[in-house]
């Protein structure tokens, strides 16, 4: 796009942001929802969420929809029995076995239909399979794979046995699955040999190499391959167990699905945290697939014979909630790609979506960016109409919303935007899309059932609707909410209650949910989310603990201090930028830089990549050696340092402000 254009697109978002769209007549004609009292239904708390339980089929039928006796930890429909793998694949045989599942598209063009009968027979072979090699109910299996069937297949097939996944995303690097391998407690992980980005076949098996050297355990690694046998470039270890060696023993076997208490755990998945080691949020079975389903159907409008397309990565919170479990428990046909947005060119996104007749897309702010940076011209030519878009993992600005808006949806599509997080387990402020009108850069309302609240600082409650920012808080339980921290209820507690409960309290209404984001509630009761108020950045939709990259630097033998913080970015959200003080005798180089990049790249993954790396002579700091990363922060972004008298050296951020402008 000129700079031209993007400047018209700029003024017209700026005359148009309290503008509000409504939805097209025919989508709401047609819509799951589209009657109001549904928020009067939610209203009977906790009762109202049933209507999300019973869109299940539940093998025992719960006795009570929420214990809150024990808070923060509580219990949704309890009594309740069922399995997940059950519900997103055995109900449909009888209405839809013929029907497809997932539409998966290779980068390569290889490109497969699984119906839900295909689906059902690769389950149960690879839970088999897993069983053969000793997996039990309880057991957590580490998942390290990229978006290639054999990763929902896999996950659907521990969901069989009642083993719970850890799904650790494939761009994420052999020490960051060693930790997740450890921190699980995991005997098993599974991954594959190589994988398709951008062209080229990437030896991923190499990563479980490095991180079984470095990992406690000694779990046993299975390898699916990427094609009919391993590639000849990629070297798979004769102590690993090959998948499809023990797919052609099991083959037709059948496994009944393990009936699993409501409240026993579904998967682990794994998020930054502030002091720099991953937490492992645990979800439960039952309050987490009937909140997936019931938001699947209620918030993205989703129905059994529609083509649906999530372009996340199952490998995070989005892609389990709205690629595997929500779409198959309603039993849909969804699309996956396994390669980048832009290969082998920048039209790939309109390509599938108009091979496959896609009804409802669903991407994030970060790639709506990106297409908007290429430009209209690379949609133009294709025959796709979506009724329904969705945004997800960031706020969008409401230049980008506009865009989109026009040029994708062709302004005959509803835009839902989501705020929700890992922990959540799915969308908590949102419009239900035939209901409300739609307002550029706001995430909405909340959800059936959901009562978020802001507070200040001392956790003084904001008069509602007052245009003001705040820290966000959930009053009350949901059942999509992480049952804890894996193997750590203490961190669970610190992380996310204390700050605004009364901890010693047994009354569930005195404990509140720490979103950890800022918000404000504007005066028409609409939601703007403003992002982190922590040390975690959004970079292009993957939360990432300063303390995780901070670590990774210091590995460098270089380094004496590093400070990492965000920088806003036009595409990918916020991006990492590194000030780093070397050891003494230590010169700067190109070469020193990086190896600090490299560092970031080997324990994390490619996608954490530093921006910038500043080399200063010293940090800012407090007088009891805190380092002040919010000045950084702002000489990154180009901002008013502010307040600088508490610092050691006030004169410190001026001169590594100089600096930067000097570079």
């Amino acid at each position: 796009m000129s700079d031209s254009g993007e400047e018209d697109v700029e003024l017209e978002a700026r005359l148009r942001e309290q503008e509000y769209f409504r939805p097209p007549a025919k989508f709401v004609g047609q819509a799951n929802v589209s009657d109001p009292a549904i928020y009067d239904r939610f209203e009977e708390f906790p009762d109202g969420f049933e209507e999300y339980a019973n869109l299940l089929d539940w093998d025992e039928t719960w006795d009570q929809v929420l214990d809150a006796s024990n808070p923060p930890f509580y219990e949704w429909f309890t009594g309740g029995e069922l399995n997940a793998s059950y519900n997103c694949v055995d109900r449909h045989l009888d209405e839809r076995k013929n029907q497809t599942a997932l539409l998966w598209e290779g980068e390569d063009g290889e490109q497969r239909n699984i119906s839900y009968r295909d689906l059902y027979r690769e389950v149960n072979e690879m839970a088999a399979a897993l069983r053969s090699i000793g997996v039990e109910e309880d057991d957590v299996v580490t998942l390290h794979l990229p978006m290639v069937p054999a990763l929902p297949v896999t996950m659907l097939a521990c969901a069989r046995l009642g083993a719970p996944h850890s799904v650790v995303f494939a761009g994420f690097s052999a020490t960051a699955l060693a930790e997740r391998v450890d921190s699980a407690d995991s005997d098993y992980v599974v991954t594959i040999d190589g994988y398709y980005r951008r062209g080229e076949l990437l030896d991923h098996v190499q990563k479980a190499d490095a991180a079984m050297a470095e990992a406690d355990r000694d779990p046993e690694v299975l390898v699916w391959t990427r094609h009919d046998e391993v590639d000849d470039s990629v070297d798979v270890s004769d102590d690993y167990t090959m998948v499809a060696d023990l797919l052609d023993d099991h083959r037709r076997e059948r496994v009944d699905p393990v009936s699993r208490d409501a409240e026993d755990p579904l998967f682990l998945m794994y998020t930054s945290g502030t002091t720099g080691e991953p937490k492992g949020c645990q979800h439960r079975t039952g309050g987490y697939l009937s909140y997936a389903a019931g938001t699947s159907k209620y918030v993205l409008d989703i129905e059994p014979e529609d083509t649906y397309w999530c372009a996340a990565d199952i490998g995070w919170i989005t892609g389990h909630s709205y690629i595997v479990y929500g779409p198959l428990a309603l039993g849909t046909t969804s699309v996956m790609y396994e390669g980048a947005p832009d290969h082998p060119h920048k039209s790939r996104t309109w390509e599938i979506a108009e091979k496959y007749d896609v009804d409802i897309f669903h991407t994030s702010p970060t790639a709506v960016r990106q297409f908007m940076k290429w430009g209209a011209e690379y949609v133009e030519g294709y025959d796709f109409d979506f009724r329904h878009m969705t945004t997800v993992g960031e706020p969008i600005q409401p230049e980008a919303w506009l865009w989109y808006y026009k040029h994708i949806g062709g302004e005959d599509a509803v835009i839902v935007d989501t705020w929700w997080q890992t922990e959540t387990g799915g969308h908590l402020i949102t419009n239900l899309p035939a209901l409300e009108d739609m307002k550029p850069g706001s995430a909405g309302l909340p959800a059936p059932g959901i009562e978020p609240a802001l507070l200040d600082d001392d956790g003084e409650e904001l008069e509602p609707a007052s245009g003001r920012a705040g820290n966000l808080i959930i009053k009350k339980p949901w059942p999509g909410m992480l049952q804890t921290v894996y193997g750590n209820d203490e961190r669970f507690i610190s992380e996310y209650w204390e700050d605004f409960s009364d901890t010693d309290s047994d009354d569930w209404t005195d404990w509140n949910y720490k979103a950890g984001d800022g918000a404000v509630h504007e005066r028409d009761g609409y939601f703007r989310i403003l992002g982190r108020l922590d040390d975690v950045m959004n970079v292009a939709g993957h939360r990432l603990g300063t303390m995780e990259l901070e670590s990774a630097v210091s590995e460098v033998q270089d380094v004496a201090e590093a400070a990492v913080v965000s920088r806003d970015h036009t595409e990918k959200g916020e991006v990492p930028d590194v000030y780093v003080i070397l050891r003494e005798g230590v010169e700067e180089s190109d070469e020193v830089r990086q190896r600090i990049v490299g560092a970031v790249e080997d324990e994390i993954g490619k996608f954490a990549r530093p921006a910038n790396v500043v080399f200063v002579d010293d940090l800012p700091k407090t007088r009891s050696g805190k380092i002040m990363r919010r000045l950084l922060e702002n000489i990154s972004n180009d901002k008013d340092l502010g307040d600088t008298t508490t610092l050691r050296d006030p004169s410190v951020p001026e001169r590594i402000r100089d600096q930067v402008k000097a570079d």
